[in-house]
């Protein structure tokens, strides 16, 4: 008779996996500006524990890494001693007989390209160089860089108005930013270390919609100097902001008949409702910004007009030009682009999408809130259509699960095959090629095509959210040069030899939100 033998978990089963649980949160809540050799030598002892010492490669060669490792830690090494490491990761990376040992051994290997400076100077000056530094994580990655300890303790004390005015001091727009940031800051949120992290664009709003009427920062004495600001986005609206409050005279030129940009015309008003958007922008314009509207810079008037009445110009286009596909070589009816159907949904100009199947191509948050639009405007089928896997869509996980949830079909892996058209000469049918997951190149799997029509789609319109650049021409004519829809500036936003002009924003960083 076999024995009954009721299994159970041992206690050091059970200490290891809580031990590991806090090993994990601790990675995830490293914050920017730790020391890149302590974290080598940390990452190098604990693949150093996972191997099995069957062969001599990840036996022995992972631990001269880690003594090597060491010795620049303790001071002990010369720069003889990095090539050192990189060709005894090198040959652990060739020889090794599984991925604990060449997996390793790579980590390493980019590792010294990446960080050679800092092994260097460990070396010469026993220390990490001035570039390395311990940061607060969440102003670290906030692009803004807001003081959010400091935001989070005056909420915690119910003075919520001084959190805006702290909030602005980096950020002139606290109420919209509370809204569609995807809040990178909480990230690498310490607290994950406990449980996970703490709610800031959450706290941020719930400051906001308690405040009440937080005005401006009061001006500076009047410095004399004038500045022009190109575009009334993001960017522009946060520089005017800024130079206006330091006492310098502002004028914003924006093209379009309302301030915003993107901001407006890129992120749906279910998103972003328009008031709140407008009350951030009426408070920037209340510091006694001047702003002409419906000028189209390079048509009727230059940068280099302008520069001839400003004492500097900041050029904050943003990136409302659509980079145009093309399907079989013709360009059929029936295919806008994204940023295009946006902006027609903001100005109440959309054609009629009720009972109608509508396809967009692309993975970005544009692509979801064309979809998530055209839901509300009631399209009989929605789907996007995007080359990789949802995972490595780069919308974000919220604005994916929301369309998901609101109907959206998304065919991740799938690329438009080829089209056909009606009489007329306007799109009514796209074939979709699947395709699967081949190899992994910086960090994404590169996609494979199958090599066949899979599948057939009905489509009345295509939508094209894949990139997005700005009017080369309009600028170039003033000598400003425009690479891959983007404009090249040298460090501090100066433009080549053009002193006093300056430029940011997506139109240099790209698109962003």
């Amino acid at each position: 008779m076999n024995r009954l033998d009721i299994m159970t978990r041992d206690r050091a089963e059970v200490t290891i996996e809580m031990l590991y649980g806090d090993m994990q949160r601790r990675i995830i809540a490293s914050p920017p500006g730790l020391c890149t050799i302590g974290m080598l030598s940390s990452f190098l002892r604990i693949c150093h524990a996972q191997t099995c010492g069957k062969c001599a490669p990840c036996r022995i060669g992972l631990t001269q890494l880690t003594i090597l490792i060491e010795d620049i830690m303790d001071g002990r090494a010369e720069r003889a001693t990095i090539d050192l490491i990189e060709t005894t990761a090198r040959v652990i990376y060739n020889t090794a007989d599984c991925a604990i040992g060449y997996g390793t051994a790579d980590m390493v290997l980019r590792w010294v390209v990446g960080f050679r400076d800092e092994l260097e100077d460990h070396i010469l000056h026993r220390g990490c160089s001035s570039r390395s530094h311990q940061l607060i994580p969440c102003i670290s990655l906030c692009p803004a860089g807001i003081n959010i300890p400091g935001c989070m303790a005056l909420i915690a004390e119910g003075r919520y108005d001084e959190a805006v005015r702290l909030i602005r001091k980096d950020n002139p727009m606290p109420a919209v930013c509370a809204l569609v940031c995807e809040h990178p800051c909480e990230i690498k949120c310490r607290r994950q270390m406990i449980d996970a992290s703490i709610n800031i664009r959450g706290l941020n709003r719930f400051a906001v919609e308690n405040a009440g009427a937080v005005p401006a920062e009061a001006r500076a004495p009047s410095t004399g100097k004038k500045v022009a600001i190109v575009g009334g986005g993001a960017s522009g609206l946060s520089a005017a902001y800024y130079l206006s409050i330091m006492g310098h005279s502002v004028t914003i030129y924006e093209r379009e008949d309302k301030l915003g940009g993107m901001l407006r015309f890129g992120i749906p008003n279910f998103r972003l409702p328009r008031e709140i958007l407008d009350d951030d922008i009426d408070t920037i314009i209340s510091t006694g910004i001047e702003v002409h509207y419906g000028i189209e810079i390079g048509e009727e008037i230059s940068i280099l007009d302008l520069r001839k009445e400003y004492d500097a110009i900041y050029i904050a286009v943003g990136i409302h030009v659509d980079r145009r596909i093309w399907l079989q070589n013709q360009r059929p009816r029936g295919i806008i682009s994204a940023i295009e159907a946006l902006k027609l949904v903001e100005n109440d100009e959309h054609q009629d999408l009720r009972d109608k199947s509508i396809v967009i191509i692309g993975g970005n948050n544009a692509a979801i809130d064309t979809a998530r639009s055209a839901i509300r405007l009631g399209a009989k089928k929605v789907r996007i259509i995007y080359r990789r896997r949802i995972e490595d869509m780069p919308a974000t996980r919220k604005g994916i699960e929301a369309a998901i949830a609101e109907g959206c079909e998304i065919l991740d892996l799938s690329i438009v095959g080829k089209t056909e058209l009606d009489e007329s000469g306007h799109i009514r049918d796209l074939w979709i090629k699947s395709q699967i997951v081949g190899d992994i190149q910086d960090g994404k799997p590169i996609e494979v095509h199958m090599g066949r029509d899979t599948q057939k789609v009905d489509c009345d319109l295509l939508i094209i959210a894949i990139a997005q650049g700005i009017e080369p021409q309009s600028f170039e004519g003033d000598g400003i040069s425009a690479m891959e829809g983007i404009i090249d500036i040298f460090d501090e936003g100066g433009i080549g030899n053009m002193p006093g002009i300056y430029a940011g924003g997506d139109c240099v960083s790209g698109p962003s939100t």
